[in-house]
């Protein structure tokens, strides 16, 4: 907020004086203040000469909206006053004081609350409110801090960053959607490659993140707890400030053994004072739609319990629909799709980018520093800039710093040892455990613990507590199991059973080792889940427990752990364990997917053997063979699981099938890293179906200037490229002239017009772009045919395009003040929406041109009213998911050829549509079987119909008799 003393002068930046406000006033009489308000704000436009027009665009808000808050029509909003004073070059405190006096006396009162209650009450109690403040406090102080890997150098007790030093936005794309063009409008619909997680938020109320293992999903959970109870997320998740945060680790909740209903939220996370909870607070809260609910650990509920757990998601959808929901989980814990039917989209976090990775090694060494002396302070400074040359040029590394785990454990290995680092991840881990350990004995000198344990019995006693864990689908243990498990060991070490009772010994790996941590009183766990596996597979070695490993193949909680274990295993034992996995696999004759699964676990564990005998080795790729190289997208997903060893067996495009080639480079391209990238040149001049839209479609994930400078050059026939950073626009410069590019992200007008060969582009879109406020530096194009604009919440006028050559099109999601300028355009042809517009007829929105083909998305319109006036119209699609009105307009068509009728209500719309004579062709997609003969009366000339039902077989019997129809008809699970 720009706020000012309430005495303070409304004037120029450069302090011309305009009035003064006296709030004293006008107190007496809002109607008076509102109408002072808007004599200073006209009386500024007048000085500085500005339209209202161009006041509207510099402030970013609609001329609606602009005119009211000139008129005093209305009481224009906190940000509306700020906008409209930046763009009037004027101070904004007063006029905000001013404001103030505006607003009924008990919402001022609650205004003055707000530096006390973080979150805009409505409608609570005052003991709600009390509650509620103290609740936001304690989420606040609860999850404000971060444990990091090696920041504890002499002060053990110092083994946290602050949360708003330690978060990294990190980068997001699908999981689940293909990068294909499939379908109408499929480019207005899919989520773009990379975007920064804030971004993604601002447009989903329900998401599923996947992430692997220390890639920061529960960082993202308890930063947008923390920043919604301190009212400071961003402005592109402003709205989530409103809401009262509730994180729930479901590893802690099946620890406990029930998934809680919202009264029991509080208690189930261990709150202190979830008791004093005024009755029915959860309820009232998730009712009104005020909930940010964070569900952390999917993956960490048992196999057999994640179906309990899906319905116990997919109930509190359905109680309080209005919320906002964030579930995590690993990537292969549970299907595509698992949430779908509750409409929950799903993401996937990207491995950090170099600018990340750097970003993270400033942040980390600016922390360590914090109680270091100055010499020790210039030296660490010193080892962050070798560290960060290191990353930059040693391939090996870079791969290894892909998340916030990984890049913590190399920064502090390098730390410990003066700038040398161990090779591989297996011996990462290694040398972080030594590193950990060896550190709190060192440090024992400034702790009141009598206790020494050497690294080897430390190891000896976590390894049991962590394969307890796994053996039990745990991620935490209770303080009672954890010591029934030591004291158990205990005879077998009487060096550390001499020192003190099983309790102490606990104790004291939980306060030194440095891999504890208690999240409660009654509870421990690893500091991170890694260490788990790595300790679990250990032990597991030692114990020769192969068939325990191999019986849990099946489950991904085991992976890990499996690929650990031959890593630690002997020659031997690393055959014995492969040949087993490989052995169950073939005796999977009737779960093919089982079977596949075991076999590329196996050809996974390849990377992590050591030494292993020729035959063994061609025996797990022989399996793997069978399954290489993937036929579609589905097998390419499966095989990318794997991980990048499944590299080294794909082949290159010579003599595969279009589909193959296609699938490979998708497994690739999921994958990504430097070892992809080598496969990916083989297929650079592959002209195989969708292979040079695949491969224009990953540079996002790649360095920058890499990938322009090994693939996107010698693409042949080059046409298509997607934009997300500024820097790719000065490597566009450095390709041949492109036809279609898509821009997502924040570009500016000045970004976008300095696009290399922009009066050349003949297919843009623009997404995710909340900057621009019009289209004026698109509006002398001359060959752009084909827009899209995918969420630009910015946007509020295209009427610039109406002096462009587009006749092509799609919007998703616009500003609904956007709507305004639409019927002015008349060049268009093809017209694409889906717009929250469901108030408006057609005819108050679509624009007044001779179009021949339109598609109404599910949120467009609630009325066809006025649909007839446009007559030229020769194709027709529309998603119907509630009751549509007016449809007899269809009959005003004498044109129309082909109709698609689709969405949950697609039944009910085509029982009311009327006789068609003229139309060709229908497209069906409903999720019910229906009554197709009425279709022969209604549509005499129909020559195709094409019907897909997701539940269900449709009956086609009474069309047998048409003469010359086709019909196809299938069925979509």
């Amino acid at each position: 907020m720009f706020r000012l003393n309430d005495d303070e002068q409304i004037g120029t930046r450069g302090g011309g004086k305009v009035g003064t406000a006296n709030p004293q006033d006008t107190q007496s009489d809002p109607g008076a203040a509102l109408d002072q308000l808007a004599a200073w704000l006209k009386r500024l436009r007048a000085e500085r000469r500005i339209s209202v027009s161009a006041l509207a665009s510099r402030a970013g808000l609609s001329r609606t909206t602009v005119s009211k808050a000139l008129n005093g029509a209305a009481v224009p909003t906190e940000e509306t006053v700020i906008a409209l004073a930046r763009a009037l070059s004027a101070a904004p405190g007063p006029l905000l004081a001013l404001r103030s006096e505006v607003l009924p006396v008990e919402s001022r009162a609650k205004r003055s609350r707000q530096h006390e209650a973080p979150i805009a009450l409505h409608g609570a109690t005052k003991d709600e409110e009390e509650f509620e403040t103290r609740y936001l406090k304690y989420i606040e102080n609860r999850w404000k801090k971060l444990s990091i890997i090696g920041l504890d150098v002499r002060h053990p007790e110092d083994t946290s960053w602050p949360l708003d030093v330690a978060y990294l936005s990190l980068t997001l794309g699908n999981s689940n959607a293909s990068l294909g063009m499939e379908g109408r409008g499929a480019a207005m619909r899919r989520t773009p490659n990379r975007i920064r997680i804030e971004q993604a938020l601002a447009e989903r109320r329900r998401i599923l993140v996947r992430g692997l293992a220390g890639c920061g999903k529960t960082t993202l959970l308890q930063w947008l707890a923390v920043s919604a109870a301190r009212r400071s997320l961003p402005p592109e998740v402003r709205h989530l400030n409103e809401c009262v945060p509730f994180l729930l680790r479901l590893r802690t909740l099946t620890r406990i053994g029930r998934l809680p209903q919202p009264a029991g939220f509080l208690d189930a996370v261990g709150c202190q004072f979830a008791e004093d909870q005024p009755a029915g607070w959860v309820d009232n809260i998730l009712a009104s739609g005020r909930g940010l609910v964070l569900i952390d650990g999917v993956d960490e509920v048992a196999l057999e319990y994640r179906n309990a757990t899906r319905e116990w998601l997919e109930e509190l959808f359905a109680s309080y629909p209005e919320n906002h929901y964030i579930v995590t989980t690993r990537p292969s814990a549970v299907r595509e799709g698992w949430l779908s039917h509750s409409s929950v989209g799903e993401l996937s976090i990207h491995p950090m980018s170099p600018q990340d990775v750097s970003t993270f090694i400033d942040r980390w060494h600016n922390a360590a520093a914090v109680n270091e002396a100055e010499a020790d302070r210039s030296h660490l400074f010193e080892l962050r800039e070798s560290l960060k040359d290191a990353v930059r040029s040693q391939r090996g590394l870079t791969q290894l710093a892909t998340s916030p785990l990984l890049s913590a454990l190399v920064c502090a290995l390098h730390k410990d040892r003066r700038g040398h680092l161990p090779h591989g991840r297996m011996e990462l881990y290694e040398a972080a455990l030594s590193m950990l350990l060896h550190r709190r004995d060192r440090e024992r000198g400034i702790d009141s613990d009598s206790i020494r344990l050497s690294e080897r019995q430390s190891i000896r006693l976590l390894q049991r507590l962590a394969y307890w864990m796994v053996d039990n689908g745990q991620a935490e243990i209770s303080r009672d199991d954890a010591t029934h498990h030591i004291a158990d060991a205990l005879p077998s070490l009487p060096e550390v059973a001499v020192q003190g009772s099983a309790e102490r010994i606990l104790n004291h790996l939980v306060d030194r080792s440095g891999l504890l941590r208690t999240p409660d009183a009654d509870s421990i766990d690893f500091v991170h889940r890694t260490f788990q596996d790595y300790l679990a597979a250990r032990f597991a070695i030692e114990r020769r427990n192969f068939g325990s490993l191999v019986s849990h193949a099946d489950d991904d909680r085991w992976e890990d752990v499996i690929r650990m274990a031959v890593a630690h295993a002997s020659p031997i034992d690393a055959q014995r364990l492969l040949r087993r996995l490989i052995s169950r696999g073939d005796r999977h004759t009737a779960n093919i997917e089982g079977r596949h699964r075991l076999h590329l676990l196996a050809a996974a564990c390849l990377d992590y053997a050591a030494e292993l005998d020729p035959d063994t080795r061609q025996e797990v790729r022989s399996r793997a063979e069978a399954l290489i190289p993937p036929k579609n997208r589905a097998e390419a997903d499966s095989l990318a699981k794997v991980g990048p060893m499944i590299l080294d067996l794909l082949p290159g495009p010579e003599g595969l099938k279009t589909s193959e080639a296609e699938a490979v480079v998708q497994t690739a391209g999921i994958l990504g890293g430097d070892s992809s990238l080598t496969l990916l040149k083989q297929y650079r001049r592959c002209t195989k179906g969708q292979v040079p839209f695949y491969l224009q479609s990953y540079w996002g994930r790649y360095d920058t200037a890499d990938y322009a400078r090994e693939i996107l050059r010698h693409i042949q026939n080059l046409n298509y490229l997607s934009v997300s950073k500024s820097e790719q626009i000065e490597e566009i410069r450095q390709l041949k002239p492109l036809k279609a590019i898509d821009v997502q992200g924040d570009f500016t007008e000045g970004q976008i017009a300095a696009l290399p060969n922009l009066e050349g582009i003949e297919w843009l879109t623009l997404s995710y772009n909340s900057t621009l406020k019009d289209l004026r530096v698109l509006g002398g194009l001359s060959k752009l045919r084909d827009l899209t604009l995918d969420i630009c919440r910015g946007l509020t006028d295209v009427s610039a395009l109406n002096n462009s050559s587009a006749t092509e099109l799609s919007i998703w999601k616009p500003d609904y003040n956007l709507l305004e300028t639409l019927p002015g355009l008349a060049n268009l042809r093809r017209f694409w929406i889906n717009a929250a517009s469901r108030s408006l007829r057609l005819d108050d929105f679509l624009p007044s041109s001779e179009m021949v083909d339109v598609y109404l998305g599910p949120m467009s319109c609630k009325s066809l009213k006025g649909l007839s006036r446009w007559v030229t119209i020769t194709d027709f699609s529309i998603a119907a998911h509630d009751l549509v009105e007016d449809v007899e307009e269809l009959a005003g068509l004498p044109f129309l050829n082909e109709l698609d009728v689709q969405g949950s209500a697609a039944a009910t719309l085509l029982r009311g549509i009327p006789v068609l004579e003229n139309l060709k062709s229908l497209k069906i997609t409903i999720q019910e079987p229906i009554d197709l003969s009425s279709l022969i009366g209604k549509f005499p000339s129909l020559r195709e119909v094409d019907v897909t039902c997701t539940e269900g077989i449709v009956d086609v019997s009474a069309l047998r008799g048409v003469e010359g129809l086709s019909v196809r008809v299938r069925e979509k699970r």
